[in-house]
């Protein structure tokens, strides 16, 4: 067996980027190309198209090959990972170790709830623990990088992805992702519980028009700038180890193969240095988009853009060595690519030691361990949302004999979508919850998810006459939001709906169990029911999660990301809107030459950061520190938060700005801080907020990230409606 012919020791950066620049001197045409080719591995998963690549291990023996990615359950891949490693670092001519890439979206083997769920949370340290936990368990299983988080910002519910990512807020979007980059990659990615994160869809994927996955979008430049990108900015910033392209046009262009897009803005003004990876078969799909002539123009064109990875397709391997041979593409862009590849397997540890990550025996003292369980347990309690609680149903005593319903109400289908947990029958039912609770549960499903059961309604309620209270479980299959899972109607399924009206019928108190993986219409719904509970899909602990909510052991604080619209005719509905020259005021009639509806309210059934809990909040005496702030200075706002009610709780103390008159117009008002206030019954806390220029900040219509002088309104409230209600002001001023 040949030495490796490279320095295994390499640590500090220096040392890297001595040890890099070795190894490329050394390098074929055809072995750097390979370094930028990312091979599919078993798939599991139909992903509907068949990529045509040279056999795997041909690939990795002649050194064509740099990653992997695979779409399997984790069973499935760690002896394969083993293998294949092995093949690279012991029959390849350099013994390159190569990268191995997973959808790791929220969770490993133990599984949180889905990203929209645990972004209601806004417990940024329990989502950062989260993705901690599963680093701890990917990396175990020989992974190297996760193809996440997802930071798009969406305002259409019909688009199934919203289920990935953290809703329609630019800033919770950037401060999610910041806490799961902070918990994939650890203090240091060379530890050897660490993941590269990889952020994504770069950019403007969730403006797909009418919410259908995959579509084109067309948006401005500012829009592209104040909406988009600021996640992407704030993950930058984070360091996150390298970003996913996007599958839609972005000024005419497809992401993968936009330069002004990738290597303009990304790497030169926002200074990224790490892996630009494309999508799956993103290159491939130039062809279909009609800006690539053929594979070789579409690989010249993505390598001119600075991709760094070519997921799926082959086109780099096929037609890039001569391309440059003809004097088309100058080698020096692949050197560059190969050099960040290469860094990047030095600062994870695998040229020292290609196997580091490969710990089978490790992954099984951790996955789904007590720990993971409690934490899976904790933040699915958090993402709870409390919609509707008409008569204080809600919580249980524990005492009553609940008739529990619903296609929902035992199904194990609990992980929602893009979870690859080999524990699939560890997912813990909504009726185990409550039984294991000691609740007395007479159970009848009453429908399937999309079809009719015989006798089943009849049965039902049948069920609901005999108990005291009716838990009503309701929702989707995880194969209904996610990928490719876009929707004309966000409705629960019309059996589903028919089942409601007759339980509702039968005149007993009903609480409503919602599990989804994207905004309802609810407004034909909340009248039947007297309460009203969003849980999306909660992964392994959900059952118990939902009953330490229901039954009150723990307080729901979860608050809404998303909004939910009245009808389906106000999507898009967002909270932070852009004014108009003709506004409404909401809560009024129509009013003719004004901007509003004829047959129906501009504003959402439930709006942003909406959350209910079993007490009440005030919030009240909203001051700020001075009337005036430099560009160089800081303000302070507080405001004093009361709990009402009779039992503790947590309030959601949420800071809202809005630049009055600037150079561009901008929105009525946007989330800039927020704080979890947990409160005895009857306690007062005054919440302070800082206020700095960074956080007036914005893309002008030249591209420059300025703040401008002049007059802000700040806003503070339980929900973004809710704080419309109290604002003060004060004027941004020029430092002398």
């Amino acid at each position: 067996m040949n030495e490796f012919p490279y320095d295994r020791t390499a640590r500090t950066e220096d040392e890297i980027r001595k040890a890099v620049d070795d190894l490329l001197k050394q390098m074929t045409l055809e072995e750097k190309v390979g370094q930028l080719v990312q091979s599919p591995g078993p798939a599991t998963a139909d992903i509907g198209m068949d990529v045509q690549q040279d056999p795997m291990e041909d690939l990795i023996r002649e050194g064509k090959i740099g990653s992997t990615i695979f779409i399997a359950p984790a069973q499935d891949i760690a002896g394969q990972i083993e293998k294949w490693q092995k093949m690279a670092v012991e029959e390849s001519r350099l013994r390159i170790p190569l990268l191995f890439c997973q959808d790791v979206i929220h969770g490993y083997q133990t599984v949180f709830p889905i990203p929209l769920g645990w972004a209601c949370s806004f417990d940024m340290p329990a989502i950062e623990k989260a993705a901690r936990i599963a680093a701890k368990e990917a990396s175990c299983a020989g992974l190297h990088v996760a193809f996440s988080p997802m930071v798009d910002v969406a305002h259409d519910p019909r688009w199934g992805r919203v289920a990935e990512g953290a809703g329609e807020d630019s800033y919770l979007a950037a401060q999610v992702g910041r806490a799961v980059v902070r918990g994939f990659q650890g203090d240091d990615l060379h530890n050897e519980d660490s993941l590269m994160a990889c952020v994504k869809h770069y950019l403007g994927y969730a403006a797909a028009e009418g919410g259908r996955d995959y579509n084109t979008t067309e948006f401005s430049e500012t829009a592209l700038r104040n909406t988009y990108l600021p996640p992407f900015r704030a993950a930058v910033e984070e360091g996150c180890a390298s970003l996913m392209t996007s599958f839609n046009i972005v000024n005419g262009v497809p992401s993968v193969a936009n330069r002004p897009l990738c290597h303009d803005l990304l790497r030169q003004e926002l200074g990224f240095d790490g892996l630009i990876i494309s999508d799956y078969n993103a290159v491939g799909e130039l062809l279909v988009h009609g800006v690539a002539e053929d594979e070789a123009d579409a690989a010249q064109k993505c390598l001119r853009a600075t991709l760094d990875m070519e997921m799926a397709t082959d086109f780099y391997n096929r037609h890039l060595p001569r391309l440059v041979r003809e004097g088309k593409v100058p080698e020096s862009l692949i050197d560059d690519g190969v050099r960040r590849v290469l860094t990047f397997k030095y600062r994870l540890g695998l040229m020292e030691d290609p196997y580091r990550h490969i710990r089978p025996e490790e992954l099984k003292e951790k996955m789904l361990c007590s720990d993971h369980l409690a934490h899976s347990r904790k933040l699915a309690s958090e993402s709870i949302v409390l919609l509707q609680n008409r008569g204080d149903v809600l919580p249980l005593s524990g005492k009553e004999t609940v008739a529990l319903i619903g296609p929902m109400a035992d199904n194990r289908d609990m992980g929602g979508c893009w979870q690859f947990t080999s524990f699939t029958d560890r997912f813990v039912t909504i009726r185990q919850g409550l039984e294991e609770a000691g609740v007395t549960v007479r159970y009848e499903p009453g429908c399937g998810v999309h079809d009719a059961i015989e006798d089943g309604i009849e049965n039902a309620c049948a069920a609901v006459y005999e108990s005291n209270i009716c838990v009503l479980c309701l929702g989707e299959d995880s194969s209904m939001s996610g990928e490719s899972a876009s929707v004309q109607h966000i409705t629960l399924p019309a059996v589903q709906l028919e089942l409601l009206e007759n339980i509702a019928a039968c005149h007993k108190p009903v609480i409503l169990l919602l599990t989804n993986g994207c905004p309802l219409l609810l407004s034909d719904i909340l009248p039947q029911a007297d309460a009203v509970v969003e849980t999306w899909f909660l992964g392994h602990e959900a059952g118990h999660a939902i009953s330490d909510v229901l039954l009150g052991h723990t307080e729901p604080t979860g608050h809404l990301t998303m909004s939910f619209p009245v009808s389906q005719g106000q999507i898009p509905v967002y909270y932070n809107h852009m004014n108009t020259g003709r506004p409404h005021k909401a809560g009024t009639p129509y009013v003719r030459f004004e901007s509003n509806y004829m047959d129906g309210p501009n504003e959402p059934l439930f709006p942003f950061g909406f959350g209910l809990s079993y007490t009440t909040f005030k919030v009240e005496d909203l001051t700020l520190s001075k009337a005036t702030m430099n560009m160089d200075g800081t303000l302070t706002v507080q405001a004093k938060v009361t709990n009402t009610g009779r039992r503790p709780g947590t309030a959601l103390c949420q800071l809202y700005v809005q630049d009055v008159a600037a150079s561009i117009a901008r929105p009525v008002q946007e989330l800039k801080a927020f704080t979890r206030v947990p409160l005895q019954p009857g306690e007062s806390q005054v919440v302070p907020f800082t206020v700095t220029t960074d956080m007036l900040r914005f893309y002008n219509a030249e591209g420059n990230w300025v703040a401008e002088p002049g007059r802000f309104d700040v806003m503070v409230g339980l929900d973004s409606r809710d704080a419309l209600t109290r604002r003060a002001s004060f004027r941004l001023e020029e430092t002398v």
